[in-house]
């Protein structure tokens, strides 16, 4: 069967066309040496008439041969690359053209003289030898050790990507023999680069061509050296490794790159769900959109959390002032603090224990730091557990965030961003609810204090945060399965973390009015089940067959479809081409909001849970109406 690049292409490479020069030469060679032999004992003397059959036979021959060799495939992969079955293909090869060439010469009998027959027997042998050796000479002068070396080549690993990042892989490999790994080629997306050589490392074809390249090399690893690679190409090569069951590793995307402070040997890993999702990456130059923050003091609450350890990873890149790190949770607090100073050599923090809660707390942490710009990113998240705990969603992500957001005022902080939820657009949960009554809070806020601008950020989720659905399943793939999905239909967007945090530090320089609720665009929505299923391949299973899915159903008030942008909010574009301005055509009024969050304030000071939830769904859904409705 012919290979895929072989019945797509009509044009030849370079390499192709002088391994055709090659075998041209070893034919005539063959077929030459077969004259000589037959007359050995007339004293290596070729009779005139067989001299003229031969004269004018060879080209015939040549071309022949050479046009049998491409269509059994022998010019579709290096001859370094040639392995047993290829010889196998060689030999039929061979054994069909000499057939052919003796079958022609006996019915068209386009010479005087007739081919002796011990001629195309002599032929036959030595075109194989030639054929075949020069192949397998050709490995193993490839494949000896350097001089010196007393190192085995090891694995042989396969580069996706011919450039900064493969030649990087490459160089390191290079200089690193004790890996044990080899590089033999490059796969790279631009077909201009096939046939180069870089390093010393042949580029030998495009990622088009990646499952008959892997059938050709049948490499011992794969290598995706491209960090800004979108999560389709990243799909297809894994997709085509797996099939052939070939371990892949990746680079770094470009956050982690940034991060540095590692060995190439210990920066490649595993190749993640986040890798394969189909979605181009969110890329932004992040020392320029973030210089706001350069010199500053930026207080980040929440601090330990998903959202909030990465906000502080890129804002300590930045290079604030004083970085203050503000949460209520003792260990997360410790780690970040600890990743900070030993790990990331930023000793310009301060880790602040308090809790967004206590209003005279947070008013002393604003007054000793007066901080420039505040990250509101501490919240609970977790929807079941928000359920059962409404006091506790409502007392720490909505009345919290008007008090975070009075004090920081208070303060005369010049920007405070609220790091929102696409929960809270028509919310059907407490804790979506209770996000909706936030993004309300620092909307009232920014009407009061003229001093400083208020901004909310609202987006999806958050691949790998904790509690999310990724870590969920990979700890029921672990153990066997099944994997459970609310709903086959249900859909969700997706982003990794350093991808929202960035956008989030982009939109607090962003402009525009006060009080703008900015939102990010998150690409399309992903089926849970599809990403059940890219996880479940990941691991190494197939789906249904080794790892079941199981669905459960949706929990109370869960949509099977998140929502951007709510009922009388229409987008609209801003500077940053990934975020987008959410503009109300009936805006909330503030006093309305102050109304409704003293009265929840009181519900919850007296721990009426009964009559909370029936109140905040009420306010979410008639959002502005005239206080007098609120009891």
């Amino acid at each position: 069967m012919s290979s895929p690049a072989r019945d797509s292409r009509l044009h030849f490479h370079r390499y192709q066309l002088w391994q055709m020069a090659g075998d041209a030469v070893l034919v005539a060679l063959a077929y030459f040496l077969a004259f000589q032999l037959r007359f050995l004992d007339e004293g290596w003397t070729i009779p005139e008439r067989f001299l003229e059959l031969f004269v004018g036979s060879v080209g015939f021959v040549v071309v022949g041969k050479v046009a049998i060799f491409y269509a059994f495939g022998l010019y579709q992969k290096w001859w370094r690359f040639v392995g047993g079955r290829d010889y196998v293909r060689v030999a039929q090869a061979v054994a069909v053209a000499s057939l052919i060439l003796v079958v022609a010469f006996a019915v068209l009998k386009p010479f005087a003289a007739p081919l002796p027959r011990t001629v195309g027997v002599f032929d036959f042998l030595l075109t194989l030898m030639l054929i075949a050796g020069v192949r397998l000479g050709t490995r193993l002068l490839k494949e000896r050790p350097e001089r010196g070396s007393r190192i085995p080549r090891g694995r042989e690993m396969l580069v996706v990507g011919a450039g900064q990042g493969g030649q990087m892989v490459v160089r390191e490999l290079k200089l690193n023999p004790n890996l044990g790994e080899t590089a033999i080629g490059f796969v790279d997306d631009n077909p201009g680069m096939t046939g180069m050589k870089i390093q010393g490392i042949s580029v030998l074809g495009t990622t088009d061509e990646i499952e008959s390249i892997l059938d050709e090399t049948e490499p011992d690893g794969v290598v995706i050296a491209i960090p800004s690679a979108p999560g389709a190409l990243r799909g297809k090569v894994v997709a085509a490794c797996r099939e052939r069951q070939i371990p892949v590793r990746t680079l770094p995307t470009v956050f982690e790159l940034l991060r540095g402070g590692v060995q190439l040997s210990q920066q490649l890993r595993e190749v993640k769900v986040e890798d394969v999702l189909g979605r181009d990456p969110v890329v932004v130059e992040l020392e320029r959109v973030g210089a706001y923050l350069e010199d500053q003091v930026v207080l980040v609450t929440g601090a330990g959390g998903s959202i909030g350890s990465e906000l502080c990873r890129q804002i300590a890149r930045v290079g604030p002032r004083l970085l203050v790190m503000l949460d209520h949770a003792e260990d997360n607090l410790f780690e970040i603090e600890r990743e900070m100073v030993s790990e990331r050599h930023f000793s310009r923090v301060e880790a602040v224990l308090a809790d967004c809660k206590e209003t005279e707390r947070m008013f002393e942490v604003m007054q000793r730091f007066k901080p420039a710009i505040v990250f509101h990113a501490a919240a609970y998240k977790h929807v079941p557990l928000m359920e059962a705990n409404p006091l506790e969603a409502i007392r720490n992500n909505a009345i919290a965030t008007r008090i975070t957001a009075d004090t920081a005022a208070a303060a005369r902080v010049e920007r405070f961003v609220l790091v929102s939820t696409d929960k809270a657009v028509s919310p059907r949960t407490v804790m979506g609810a209770s996000k909706a009554l936030a993004e309300w809070s620092v909307l009232s806020a920014d009407e009061r204090h003229a001093g400083t601008r208020f901004v909310s950020v609202r987006f999806g989720n958050v691949l790998g945060s904790s509690g999310s659905v990724v870590p969920i399943f990979r700890r029921q793939i672990e153990q066997g399965g099944p994997v459970t999905v609310t709903h086959p239909e249900m859909t969700r967007y997706f982003m990794t973390i350093p991808e929202a945090v960035q956008l989030v530090i982009r939109a607090g320089d962003t402009g525009g009015a006060k009080g703008d609720l900015f939102v990010l665009d998150m690409g399309e929505p992903i089926r849970i089940v599809d990403l059940a299923e890219n996880m479940i391949r990941l691991a190494g299973y197939e789906p249904e067959e080794e790892i079941a899915i199981e669905f459960v159903g949706p929990r109370p008030g869960e949509k099977l479809h998140e929502e951007l942008f709510g009922e009388g909010e229409r987008p609209q574009p801003t500077a940053s081409k990934r975020i987008m301005r959410a503009v109300r055509d009936d805006p909330v009024d503030p006093a309305w909001v102050e109304s409704a969050l003293d009265r929840l304030e009181r519900y919850v000071d007296s721990g009426d849970e009964s009559n909370l939830a029936e109140l905040v769904i009420e306010l979410v859904n008639a959002p502005g109406e005239e206080t007098a409705r609120i009891p």
